[in-house]
């Protein structure tokens, strides 16, 4: 091989041998490159390998459990009586204080009885004057009867005398029912409880011109012990429930008689049971559920009428029933899938059939079977045949835990103030 060797002085290109040394240095370097290069593909082309994934899985459990039916309920009046002015007036007192108990036939208001202790004077007034016209005419006819009799006077007079007798008597009957009126208006003066309750805050002031009118309302009145709770129940759960009692002849089994429990808005369960009352007479056609209202007890008036609720109802015991914690269950398009873990670390991922929820575990009806294990860490960093690491952890049913139906957790067809 030759190079071209240019002289700037001379504008011919002669030909440059080079020497073999220089030749012999550079296809070392090339063959070394060539090394290097090889030597880098082949780590690229075989990485180490990685580690499989840690997961904790927890021990399917397997225990009797109970189920509760639970639904989202308001607290509610026994009785709530609205208080209205009947007559026309100013308010002159307010008698109670806002918030305590009051008993029936306890002062709530006064009107100024003035105009109608008037009225009531005049009544009596007219009364006495329709009296006097009777005892007129009542003589009248007994001094005109016998002399008719002898033809002293005519026939004509005496009927008139008992015409007028009779008319003086309805005259003192429509005096007396005036009378009766101005007294009841009198009464009404004095706005008094018609039950037993709590009485709650007063609508008007000291002086505001008051009276019997569509917007009239003075205050309320309620009944609190016991105390109503009102919740819907699907139309599904209440023909269930109707069925259940139709074919059970115990009493002491049917929905009527069964025990209700309430848990509170901080999540505590009121310590008084309750029982059903009454179903509605329809069912809701927007949301196809009918409105149950349930009575509880409720010494110290502790619970008031518009808080929140919890009603739940043991229905069932699940025997030897399988649980696994709720965050091992993966819902995806209404079907549940959870990661279960062989023997051999290897993972499946299986379809179960989910049912009632106990605290933090849930009810696996169908698909899992007990001592195997599911993946409770890490679901979603796993995939069907792939092997982990598995790390064990328990999940026990703690004694007393709140549960519900699934359904329960799902959003609500029913319109409801507050949901959980």
């Amino acid at each position: 091989m030759q190079e071209i060797e240019f002289h700037p002085r001379s504008s011919s290109c002669r030909p440059r041998r080079r020497g073999p040394h220089r030749g012999r240095f550079l296809n070392l370097l090339l063959g070394v490159s060539l090394l290097i290069v090889a030597g880098c593909e082949e780590k690229k082309q075989a990485p180490a390998a990685a580690p499989p994934p840690e997961v904790a899985v927890v021990q399917v459990i397997q225990q009797d459990v109970p189920v509760y039916a639970e639904w989202i309920g308001t607290t509610d009046g026994l009785v709530n009586a609205k208080i209205r002015a009947q007559v026309t007036g100013y308010l002159l007192k307010q008698t109670y204080k806002e918030g305590t108990t009051v008993k029936k036939g306890d002062l709530l208001f006064e009107i100024d009885p003035r105009p109608f202790k008037a009225a009531l004077d005049q009544a009596v007034a007219q009364l006495a004057i329709a009296k006097a016209k009777l005892g007129k005419t009542e003589l009248d006819v007994k001094r005109y009867t016998p002399l008719a009799r002898e033809s002293a006077i005519s026939q004509q007079e005496l009927d008139d005398a008992v015409q007028a007798n009779l008319a003086a008597k309805a005259g003192v009957q429509s005096a007396q029912a005036a009378v009766e009126q101005a007294q009841l208006n009198l009464d009404f003066t004095r706005i008094v409880s018609p039950i037993d309750g709590i009485a709650g805050t007063a609508i008007v002031q000291i002086g505001d011109l008051v009276g019997p009118t569509s917007t009239g309302e003075l205050t309320t009145v309620s009944t609190v012990n016991p105390i109503k709770v009102n919740f819907p129940i699907s139309e599904q759960e209440y023909m269930n429930a109707v069925q259940s009692r139709e074919r059970t002849e115990q009493k002491q089994n049917r929905a009527t008689d069964m025990p209700l429990e309430a848990i509170l808005a901080d999540g505590s369960l009121f310590p008084h049971p309750g029982k059903l009352s009454y179903a509605d007479r329809q069912v809701d056609v927007k949301t196809g559920t009918i409105q149950v209202a349930a009575l509880f007890p409720n010494p110290g008036n502790i619970l008031r009428p518009g808080q929140f609720a919890r009603v739940r109802a043991l229905t069932e015991t699940k025997h030897n029933a399988i649980l696994v914690p709720q965050r091992s269950v993966t819902e995806l398009q209404g079907s549940f899938q959870v990661a279960v873990v062989g023997p051999d670390n290897k993972v499946t991922i299986r379809n179960v059939k989910a049912g009632a929820r106990v605290g933090s575990l849930w009810v696996i009806d169908d698909g899992l079977k007990p001592g195997e294990r599911v993946v409770m860490e890490g679901v979603q960093k796993v995939r069907e045949g792939q092997v982990v690491t598995p790390k064990a952890v328990t999940a026990e049913l703690q004694p007393g835990s709140e549960t519900s139906p699934s359904s329960a957790t799902k959003p609500a067809s029913a319109p409801a103030a507050r949901k959980e």
